[in-house]
């Protein structure tokens, strides 16, 4: 039996606003009472199980209005024509339900991107393919999102049977307007290009340490247009994505973590290498930072006062490595200190053919 037969039995016409309003009000408590029931029942069966929770809740609260404004429809499709606003009410629903369908597809490629991001944790030693599946996924979300509400948008203004002569008039002056869209448009568009670039050359990823302009951090976040850089001392670097592609940087995590760091010492040309190297040899096997990969002492430059000794350390990331570069770095002085204090850089003189030294200058 059809809603409007069981109102006219009641003695309530569905022509008229009483009948309409309670119409609509069955309607929607047929449609709320199927929503929560089925809610229940899918979130019952998906307690256990991660990846169909994530979908539930993205697509909960879309779910609800759009059976709700797809029971206002049927209800309002029963209803005469005749009764005034009930066109008006129409259209207007109508419109409403295209935007919640826009909000769930949205919330369904959030979704998408969630349960992809959660099968692929980052918080692991080796993260290197999470972090680009990850990069990909932020980036490629963001542009669907855009693409699905601009689709979205669209439906809604071709609703409109003005936007039909609205298109007719700026298709005569299309040339100007093309012109000035695209002036404007422009930063937009190459840093949406930007993105889709990075999202698939990938020359940065999430979590990847770089050196930007000088400043030496880690890949925090990357937007649809701009990545933001987490510096050694927690300030941000925003970077617009198009400057990523133009100009050259490092990426110190590029294919693994490990790297190999320098430190570098002056001494005087008296002091003995050999025993510095055993020195380096202990203090590394006594470091944790240490990957026993590199472990390099040698005399890499020279000036009229000092030699130059680098040491070459590696490591498993850049922040291990640097906690090893300074802890070798305090260990080498502390040992020339105790056992040679007299090889520390010297200034030297000549005088009636004879050296001295003048005083101890560490430099």
């Amino acid at each position: 039996m059809r809603l409007t037969d069981l109102l006219q039995k009641i003695a309530i016409a569905p022509s008229s606003w009483a009948g309409a309003v309670i119409m609509m009000v069955v309607m929607l408590l047929i449609a709320l009472t199927t929503h929560r029931m089925g809610m229940t029942i899918l979130t019952r069966l998906a307690r256990t199980r991660a990846i169909p929770a994530i979908m539930l809740r993205a697509i909960h609260q879309p779910t609800r209005y759009m059976l709700a404004l797809f029971a206002l429809q049927m209800a309002w499709q029963e209803i005469p024509p005749k009764l005034p606003l009930i066109l008006w009410l129409r259209d207007m629903s109508g419109l409403a339900l295209i935007g919640v369908l826009t909000w769930l597809g949205m919330r369904i490629v959030m979704a998408v991107g969630e349960i992809i991001i959660y099968l692929h944790p980052i918080d692991v030693a080796d993260n290197l393919v999470a972090r680009r599946i990850h990069t990909q996924v932020r980036v490629l979300v963001r542009i669907v999102m855009v693409i699905v509400g601009l689709i979205g948008l669209s439906s809604i203004l071709m609703s409109f049977p003005a936007a039909h002569q609205i298109g007719a008039t700026l298709l005569a002056s299309a040339g100007v307007i093309g012109l000035a869209a695209g002036i404007a448009a422009r930063p937009v568009l190459s840093n949406l290009i930007a993105g889709l670039q990075i999202a698939l050359t990938q020359p940065v990823r999430l979590d990847d340490v770089v050196i930007v302009a000088g400043e030496w951090g880690r890949i925090e976040e990357i937007s649809s247009s701009y990545i933001v850089v987490c510096l050694w001392d927690q300030r941000r670097l925003i970077v617009p994505l198009q400057w990523f592609i133009e100009n050259p940087f490092q990426n110190w995590t590029r294919t693994d973590a490990h790297i190999i760091g320098s430190t570098f010492l002056w001494v005087d040309y008296r002091l003995p290498l050999e025993p510095l190297r055993g020195e380096l040899v202990r203090l590394c096997n006594a470091a944790p930072e240490w990957d026993h990969r590199v472990q390099v002492l040698q005399v890499t430059d020279a000036s009229e006062r000092a030699m130059q000794l680098r040491v070459l350390i590696s490591s498993k990331n850049s922040a291990l490595n640097w906690d090893l570069r300074c802890k070798i770095r305090e260990g080498l002085i502390e040992f020339i200190q105790c056992h040679y204090p007299a090889y520390l850089p010297h200034m030297r003189i000549h005088a009636q053919g004879q050296s001295s030294d003048i005083g101890n200058i560490t430099r």
